[in-house]
C-alpha cells in the first residue's frame, strides 16, 4: 500500500476541487465485510492526471463519467484517473470492504455481555480508504450525502441528523465541508440519552450492557457538556458550525476520543462500570472539553497538511483544560495537567525522536510521518506552550486572533504561517518570533534559581539554559507556626512575575524565604531547579505548601531530577512516604503513586532494591488507608463528584494491590469481596486483585475462568486475557506469546490485555528468553497486522522491564531491522532511550 505523500497531495490539490461524496454503505451483508458505493463529484481546474484512494476488498465496478473503468487497475491502494479533462467530474465505485478487528475503518464489535454487534468508523488519518473511496488528503474538503442500511433494530449516527426513512434505512443530513478523516458512522443497537441545548439535539450513546452506567452518568456528562458548549460560544464568535452534537462511547477504542464533526466517539472505559475517583471523573470532563474544542480548531477551520497537526491538538488540549477550568466545577485541571500529561511533554521532547511542535513542512513528508507526531509534543508540550502565550500575549488578545483566525478560514483550511498572521493582527507583540523560539525548537529550557542575601534584601537570579523567553510567575514562601496543630505551614510572603531572561536577577526586600519556587503556579513550559535552600524546605515541607498547582511544579521538579540522575530515587520515595498522607489533592497522589510504581520501582532501582521500595508503596498505601478510617458503607455506594476521601482511599486500594509482595492480604479482600472498612470489590478492583495474584503464582486458570464465567463483559475477557499471560509458568507464557505474535486473531483490546499480562518484573528469569524473541517476532507482526497493532506492539508488548545492557545493544541493533514500519521504529526508539536513561540512573545513583 502506498502512502500519500506532501508533494503528492499539494501537486492533487492544485489539479482538483472536490465538491460531494455520495456514500451508500450496506451494513447487512455478513460478519466479514460490508457493501460501499461511492459517488465523487469533483472538478479538475485544468487536464492531467491524478488518483483516488481506496482498499477494498473486492473492487465490483469503478466509473468516470458514466464509462467503465478496468478494476484490474487497483495498484495497491490506489486506482490512477488518467486523462482527465478541465471541467466537472463523477466517479463512482462500487465495492465490498472488510470490517476491522484493529479500530482502524470500520470497527466491528460483539458484545461478549449480550452477543449484540455494533459498529464504528475510525477514519484517521488515513484510513476512510477502508470504508469508501476518496481524494484522502485534509485540504480536499467537500460536502457528504451518507445513506446507511443496516439491521432493522439498529439506530444509526453520523455527522449529522440521522433519520430512518424504511425500516433498516437511515440519511444522514449533508454535511459542511470537512475532510474525508472526520467523516463518522457508528451503528448498533445504542442506548441513548437525548436532549436538546441551544435548539440543537444532544445525544450520548453506549452499547446496551453499559447502559445502566450510562444512565448513572448521564446527568453529569449532559451538564458539562452544555458547559462547556455554552462557554465556547462566549469564546468564539462563530457559531457552532453543525446541525447536532452526538457523543458516542463506542468499545475497543484506540485513542481517548475523536473528534468526528457532530459525532465524538469515546474509548467507552469513560462510562465507569466501576469506582472512579474525582480525578477521572475530571479526566472523562477535560476529554469531552477537548473535543468539543476540535469543532472549531481541527473542523471548522483543518490543517493543510499533517506538518500542521500541532494546531489541532496542542490548541485543544490547551482549550480543553481552560475551559473545563472556567465553566465547570473541575477548577483545579491545570494542577492534573502539571503532574501527569506535562510529563509525557517532558519526556518525549528528551528523547532523540524528538521534533519541534510546529515540525518543518520537510519532516512530515508523508502520512507515514505523519501519524509519528501524535505525541506528547503535540498535544502537552504544545498546549504548555499556548498556555504560555496567553501569559505572554494576554486572553484578550489571544482569543482576538484566535476568532480572526476563525473567519478567515472557517469551513476551509489553514497553516501555521495563517495562525500567526491572524495573532499578529490583535496585538502589537512580535508573535512571529515568538513562534519560531517557542514552535520551532526542540527541548525543555532550564531554569535554575539561585538566591543571595544582603541584610534587608534579598536577590534571585534565574539562570537560563535554554532559548526561549519565558515569562514567569515566582512565589516566596516563609515558614510559620501554625498554634493550633503545632506544626510547621508555608505561607505565600509575595508572588511576582519575571520576564527570563531580561529581568533576572531582581532584588526583593525583606530576608531570605524559606521556599522561592520559579515558574509557581506552573505558566511556563520548562525544566526547574530551585536554590539548595529551597530545594531542602520542599523536601522536608513539601505537604505544608498551601496551593496544589505550587505542589505539582515541585513534584515535577523531583521527577525530573530521578530522570536525570541528580536526585536518588529512594529519596522521591521518601518524599512521597512524608507528603503523600497529607496530601488533599486527588490527581497530585495519582501522579506521584503512578510514577513512583511504573518508574521508580519498576525501572530505576535494582531487582534487589525493589523489594524494599514495594514495602515502601505498601506502607505508604497503608497510611493512606488509615487517614480514610471511618468511612460508611453509604460513602462507598454513592461516592459522589464532591466526595474526596472515598478517592482516596479508591486511589490507596489500587496502589497497595499493585505494589503487594505477598498474596495473603489482597487474597483475603477477594475472598471477602470487600476491603476491610470499604470498598466492597467491583469487577476492576477484583480482576487487579486476580492479575497481581496471578504475578506472584498466588492463582491459577481454573480460578481465572470462574471470574470470566461471573464477569462476562469486555472488560472480563480483557481481565481474564491479562491474568492468563500473567501466570508463572511456561506454558501460560508461550500461550501468551504465540497469541500475541503468531495467531493475529485478537483484536486491539484483547492484544493490549495479554500483552500487558505478559511481562513482570518478578518473572525476569521465566521471560529472558522472550527478550530476543520480541525482535524477531514484532518486526513481522507490524507489518502483517498494521499501524494500531504495530503501536500496542511497541507500547504494551516491549520488554520494559529488562534493564541490562545485554537488552539495549539488542535494540539497538534491530532498530537497523529494515523490516520495521514507521509506526514500530519510532516505538522502539522511545523505549529503548528510556531503558538507556533506566541504566544512566542506575549509574548515577550506585554508591
Amino acid at each position: 500500500m502506498s502512502v500519500l505523500t506532501r508533494d503528492e497531495a499539494q501537486t492533487r490539490a492544485h489539479l482538483i476541487d472536490v465538491h460531494r461524496y455520495t456514500v451508500d454503505l450496506d451494513l447487512t451483508t455478513g460478519e466479514n465485510t460490508f457493501g460501499s458505493r461511492t459517488t465523487i463529484r469533483f472538478t479538475a481546474r485544468t487536464p492531467g492526471d491524478t488518483f483516488v484512494e481506496l482498499k477494498p476488498e473486492t473492487l465490483h465496478t469503478l466509473t468516470l463519467d458514466g464509462q467503465p473503468l478496468d478494476p484490474h487497475h487497483l495498484d495497491g491502494n490506489r486506482y490512477p484517473l488518467h486523462g482527465l479533462t478541465a471541467g466537472p467530474h463523477e466517479l463512482t465505485a462500487d465495492t465490498t470492504m472488510r470490517y476491522s478487528r484493529t479500530g482502524e475503518g470500520m470497527h466491528r464489535f460483539t458484545d461478549p455481555a449480550d452477543g449484540e454487534t455494533y459498529l464504528y468508523t475510525q477514519l484517521f488519518l488515513d484510513d476512510v480508504q477502508r470504508v469508501f473511496a476518496a481524494f484522502d488528503q485534509p485540504d480536499l474538503k467537500a460536502a457528504f450525502d451518507i445513506t446507511v442500511t443496516a439491521p432493522p433494530a439498529w439506530t444509526v449516527l453520523g455527522n449529522g441528523t440521522a433519520t430512518r426513512t424504511t425500516e433498516g434505512h437511515w440519511t444522514l443530513t449533508t454535511t459542511p465541508p470537512i475532510s474525508t478523516y472526520l467523516v463518522a458512522v457508528a451503528a448498533g443497537p445504542w442506548h441513548s440519552v437525548t436532549t436538546h441545548h441551544a435548539g440543537i439535539p444532544f445525544g450520548i450513546h453506549c452499547r446496551r450492557s453499559l447502559a445502566p452506567h450510562l444512565d448513572t452518568d448521564a446527568d453529569e456528562i449532559l451538564t458539562l457538556t452544555r458547559a462547556c458548549y455554552d462557554r465556547y460560544h462566549e469564546k468564539f464568535d462563530e457559531p457552532y458550525p453543525f446541525d447536532s452534537y452526538d457523543q458516542a462511547f463506542v468499545p475497543e477504542f484506540n485513542a481517548g476520543a475523536m473528534e468526528n464533526p457532530g459525532l465524538v466517539t469515546f474509548r467507552d472505559e469513560f462510562v465507569f462500570r466501576s469506582a472512579v475517583t474525582d480525578t477521572e471523573r475530571q479526566t472523562r470532563a477535560m476529554v469531552i472539553s477537548h473535543e468539543m474544542a476540535h469543532m472549531w480548531f481541527g473542523d471548522l477551520v483543518t490543517l493543510t497538511w499533517w506538518d500542521d497537526i500541532w494546531l489541532n491538538e496542542s490548541f485543544a488540549e490547551y482549550m480543553g483544560y481552560q475551559t473545563l477550568t472556567e465553566a465547570t466545577r473541575f477548577t483545579g485541571t491545570w494542577t492534573e495537567f502539571g503532574v501527569s500529561r506535562k510529563g509525557w511533554g517532558y519526556d518525549a521532547d528528551q528523547r532523540p525522536s524528538t521534533h519541534p511542535v510546529a515540525p518543518h513542512p520537510d519532516a512530515v513528508p508523508d502520512t507515514a510521518s505523519a501519524l509519528l507526531n501524535f505525541d506528547g509534543i503535540s498535544y502537552s508540550k504544545g498546549a504548555s506552550a499556548l498556555r504560555q502565550l496567553v501569559t505572554w500575549l494576554g486572553e484578550k488578545d489571544f482569543l482576538a486572533g484566535i476568532n480572526t483566525h476563525f473567519a478567515r478560514h472557517k469551513f476551509a483550511n489553514a497553516t501555521l504561517a495563517d495562525f500567526i498572521d491572524n495573532l499578529a493582527t490583535a496585538t502589537d507583540r512580535d508573535v512571529h518570533t515568538w513562534a519560531t523560539d517557542w514552535l520551532r525548537t526542540t527541548g525543555p529550557d532550564t531554569l535554575t534559581a539561585q538566591t543571595d542575601t544582603t541584610r534587608n534584601t534579598w536577590t534571585l537570579t534565574v539562570h537560563h539554559t535554554g532559548t526561549r523567553p519565558h515569562r514567569i510567575a515566582v512565589g516566596a514562601y516563609d515558614h510559620t507556626l501554625d498554634t493550633h496543630t503545632g506544626t510547621t505551614r508555608l505561607t505565600p510572603r509575595e508572588h511576582f512575575e519575571l520576564d527570563i531572561p531580561q529581568h533576572t536577577p531582581t532584588t526583593r526586600p525583606g530576608p531570605r524565604p524559606a521556599l522561592v519556587v520559579p515558574n509557581d503556579h506552573d505558566l511556563t513550559y520548562a525544566k526547574i531547579r530551585l536554590d539548595p535552600t529551597s530545594w531542602n524546605t520542599a523536601l522536608t515541607h513539601l505537604s505544608a505548601i498551601p496551593d496544589a498547582l505550587t505542589r505539582a511544579v515541585i513534584w515535577n521538579t523531583a521527577r525530573d531530577m530521578v530522570r536525570d540522575g541528580e536526585l536518588h530515587p529512594t529519596t522521591y520515595l521518601t518524599a512521597a512516604r512524608t507528603h503523600l498522607p497529607h496530601e488533599t489533592d486527588l490527581a497530585l497522589l495519582q501522579g506521584v503513586l503512578t510514577f513512583a510504581h511504573t518508574h521508580i520501582t519498576d525501572r530505576y532501582l535494582t531487582p534487589t532494591e525493589r523489594p524494599t521500595a514495594l514495602t515502601t508503596l505498601t506502607a505508604l498505601c497503608r497510611d493512606l488507608l488509615r487517614r480514610t478510617e471511618g468511612l460508611t458503607p453509604n460513602d462507598w455506594e454513592h461516592t459522589t463528584p464532591h466526595t474526596t476521601d472515598p478517592g482516596l482511599r479508591l486511589t490507596a486500594v489500587r496502589h497497595f494491590i499493585d505494589a503487594a509482595t505477598q498474596p495473603d492480604t489482597i487474597q483475603d479482600w477477594l475472598h471477602d469481596g470487600t476491603v476491610p472498612g470499604g470498598p466492597h470489590l467491583d469487577p476492576e478492583l477484583r480482576w487487579r486483585i486476580l492479575t497481581r495474584l496471578a504475578v506472584l503464582g498466588a492463582t491459577d486458570t481454573t480460578t481465572i475462568d470462574h471470574h470470566l464465567a461471573a464477569d462476562p463483559s469486555a472488560t472480563g475477557q480483557e481481565g481474564a486475557a491479562r491474568c492468563r499471560a500473567a501466570l508463572p509458568t511456561p506454558e501460560a507464557k508461550a500461550t501468551a506469546w504465540n497469541a500475541l505474535f503468531h495467531d493475529d486473531t485478537l483484536s486491539n483490546y484483547l492484544f493490549t490485555a495479554t500483552a500487558q499480562g505478559f511481562w513482570q518484573p518478578e518473572q525476569s528469569d521465566l521471560l529472558h528468553d522472550y527478550v530476543h524473541r520480541y525482535y524477531t517476532d514484532a518486526p513481522a507482526l507490524a507489518t502483517r497486522r498494521g499501524p494500531a497493532i504495530a503501536e500496542a506492539a511497541g507500547r504494551h508488548a516491549f520488554p520494559a522491564h529488562a534493564i541490562d545492557t545485554d537488552h539495549l545493544t539488542t535494540g539497538t541493533t534491530a532498530l537497523d531491522d529494515p523490516r520495521l514500519t514507521p509506526a514500530l521504529h519510532r516505538k522502539l526508539t522511545d523505549q529503548l532511550d528510556d531503558l538507556r536513561r533506566a541504566l544512566a540512573v542506575r549509574r548515577a545513583t550506585t554508591p
